[in-house]
């Protein structure tokens, strides 16, 4: 499929985006004037700037939202996006200081905490940033073999005895956990079947282009991009992976966490109210995908983020679908809580490719990393929903529950592991 297929937006219609974007912008921000800053007295932000790193995806758009469209500074603080080029450097630089927060995968967070992936310290997850919106692609020479899902592929590698080669983003992160529970899904053992590599998502498509790998998971819009390159394939999208999953967080340390709350709470006000404004509306959304496609963020054309974060997909393969469960940012407070069980999840799936190497007290862990009051104390200074619950049950794709309630079984209950 060649980048025509999506085609971009009419003069008119971009000028009618821009514009909408603008009103909504001033409206909002009218809005904030109205209401008054949150952030006053004792209640001020011990820092005022506050530097995030990201790495560029459609899913720091909240970060992004939350600094172009001012929200900011009606808490009290001046976020500074920094664009980053690799999950390694956003860890190191965590780690070290250079950042105070980064728009980052919830496993590398939990890595750090326990010394799995890089440098042992204490981390904390303020907020979760999207659910939903990333996808495994599969080259189009493989597709044209006929492995177009799991099962297709687990057939042509039974048959074709060469080494495949997968990519994911981290070696404890988020796309690492989808990847593999997909493969062994189909009865692919990600450790002993394949080669596992590491690449900084911008790269790759440029890295499926010329060969160096079979497959991918990834975060958009760099799916998207070899579907549109006409050189690869959406096998499976990670909401069909996990419905409404867990996939950015806001992650710091525990430590500016523990000096800054004040600093902490505003920065996840803003970026609830941005989350908000994102969910609002198509105009919203579109105003959005125009902002991070700009080469200072996500560096690519508008149509190739548009397309997904409206649930409007296609496969590569001449399959096209509106998916219910895109890239959503706050779906009425649903997505921002950090979830307990969400944080153990990861630790039962590093269990069970042995990254952990014995079972680590899961609620323990992941009750000192998620900083759940200082969450619904920022929900409520953003009027955002609020769940009830800290913990949740999910359903796979395999069809096993999640819920949290027996990690250590649910960790060893897997057939193909480590």
């Amino acid at each position: 499929m060649t980048p025509s297929a999506f085609p971009r937006p009419a003069p008119a219609r971009r000028d009618f985006i821009r514009k909408a974007g603008a009103v909504a912008t001033t409206a909002l921000l009218g809005d904030l004037v109205a209401r008054g800053a949150w952030a006053a007295g004792s209640d001020a932000p011990e820092k005022k700037e506050v530097k995030i790193g990201f790495i560029p995806l459609t899913d720091c758009a909240s970060v992004v939202m939350a600094s172009v469209l001012g929200i900011d500074q009606k808490y009290g603080v001046k976020i500074i996006p920094s664009k980053e080029a690799s999950w390694p450097g956003v860890r190191d630089k965590l780690v070290n200081g250079e950042l105070d927060m980064a728009h980052v995968l919830w496993g590398l967070v939990y890595g750090v905490h326990l010394g799995v992936s890089g440098p042992k310290k204490d981390m904390a997850v303020l907020m979760n940033l999207n659910h939903n919106g990333q996808a495994i692609t599969l080259s189009k020479k493989l597709a044209d073999k006929g492995a177009v899902d799991a099962g297709s592929l687990a057939q042509l590698m039974a048959k074709d005895k060469r080494e495949y080669t997968f990519a994911q983003t981290f070696p404890t992160g988020t796309h690492a956990m989808w990847l593999y529970y997909w493969l062994a899904s189909a009865g692919i053992n990600p450790m002993k079947d394949s080669k596992i590599t590491t690449v900084p998502p911008p790269q790759m498509v440029a890295n499926m282009r010329i060969g160096n790998m079979d497959g991918y998971c990834v975060g958009e819009p760099w799916g998207h991009r070899a579907v549109a390159d006409g050189i690869g394939i959406t096998a499976v999208t990670t909401q069909d992976i996990w419905k409404d999953h867990p996939e950015k967080a806001l992650g710091t340390t525990a430590e500016f966490a523990q000096k800054n709350p004040n600093t902490c709470r505003a920065v996840v006000a803003a970026i609830l109210e941005a989350s908000m404004w994102i969910d609002a509306s198509l105009s919203n959304k579109m105003k959005m995908a125009e902002t991070v496609a700009d080469k200072a963020y996500v560096n690519t054309s508008v149509d190739v983020i548009n397309q997904r974060i409206l649930g409007r997909y296609q496969n590569g393969l001449g399959k096209t679908w509106d998916d219910p469960n895109y890239m959503k940012f706050y779906n009425d407070g649903m997505v921002g809580m950090p979830y307990l069980s969400d944080g153990m999840w990861f630790l039962t799936q590093h269990k069970r490719w042995g990254l952990l190497k014995e079972h680590p007290d899961y609620l323990g862990v992941a009750k000192q990393i998620n900083k759940i009051d200082l969450y619904k104390q920022a929900a409520t200074a953003a009027k955002a929903g609020i769940p009830k619950d800290v913990m949740r049950t999910s359903r796979l794709l395999d069809g096993v529950v999640w819920d949290g309630k027996d990690p250590a079984k649910y960790a060893d209950g897997f057939k193909v592991k480590a």
